[in-house]
């Protein structure tokens, strides 16, 4: 009689996504990023005055047809849509870490692995801009009821600054705000750049980008803080600062991205 080998079942290799990056590698991240947008800058510069452009366009669209009580909002929600925007700074610094040269025309009509999922991740990321901005008008409601809101900036910041319900408004909101950007920045950190890089579909890429965010989240925590910082940087410019500030965090994001979302 034979006797049958019972093999032990063979167990899925763990894989591994904590890259034990301190820090202080964001720092790195953002030297590289300034080292691309040094190298061929015209291209660079060009792309942040037009996402300067679009910026103030909206804005004046937001004042102009009087919906200029969700400014707060549409500001905070430019984090969750600029992963999408900068897509041709990390073609730039794919380009230049692969010896070639790059120019705005390149940066713009950008030939990316998985395009049709990058649409559909732009588009479940304006979703989100969306469902944050409707939050934040269900929030004012919560604490102002149905009084109308008095159009004008200085009016909004003396609503807001000025009064003790302004002032526990603008906490709450803060907090769910705050909510919406962690969760995009973690969906968007890497996926977009992936998506661009390899072929992969969207929610694939968005779980991973989750999954790598977590998982190394010391140095996200950093890169986040940094980005935030320059951001809010910008806005004390009247958003002139988008101009530099979004190449480079660009051209960072993408480092970011090949430092992290290695293969595994």
């Amino acid at each position: 009689m034979s006797t049958v080998a019972h093999e032990a079942p063979v167990k899925p290799a763990r894989v591994d996504l904590d890259r034990g990056l301190p820090a202080s590698e964001a720092l790195t991240w953002l030297r590289k990023g300034w080292r691309d947008f040094t190298v061929q800058p015209g291209a660079s510069l060009a792309y942040g005055v037009l996402v300067f452009a679009v910026s103030v366009i909206t804005i004046w669209g937001l004042f102009a047809f009087g919906f200029d009580y969700i400014l707060f909002p549409a500001l905070a929600g430019f984090m969750v849509v600029g992963p999408v925007l900068a897509i041709g700074l990390y073609e730039k610094s794919r380009r230049l870490a692969e010896g070639r040269r790059a120019s705005l025309a390149g940066m713009i009509f950008v030939k990316a692995a998985s395009t049709g999922q990058i649409l559909f991740t732009g588009a479940l990321l304006m979703m989100l801009m969306l469902v944050w901005m409707r939050a934040a008008v269900i929030i004012y409601a919560l604490f102002f009821g149905w009084q109308p809101f008095v159009p004008g900036l200085g009016p909004i910041m003396a609503m807001l600054f000025g009064t003790p319900l302004g002032l526990a408004m603008l906490v709450v909101g803060s907090l769910v705000g705050a909510l919406f950007a962690a969760f995009s920045f973690a969906i968007s950190a890497f996926s977009i750049p992936m998506l661009l890089d390899r072929r992969v579909d969207a929610f694939t890429a968005m779980g991973k980008s989750m999954a790598l965010v977590w998982n190394n989240l010391p140095v996200m925590l950093a890169w986040g803080a940094i980005v935030l910082a320059l951001f809010l940087a910008s806005l004390v410019t009247g958003l002139l600062g988008l101009i530099i500030t979004f190449p480079v965090l660009g051209h960072g994001t993408w480092h970011a991205y090949k430092a992290i979302a290695q293969e595994e």
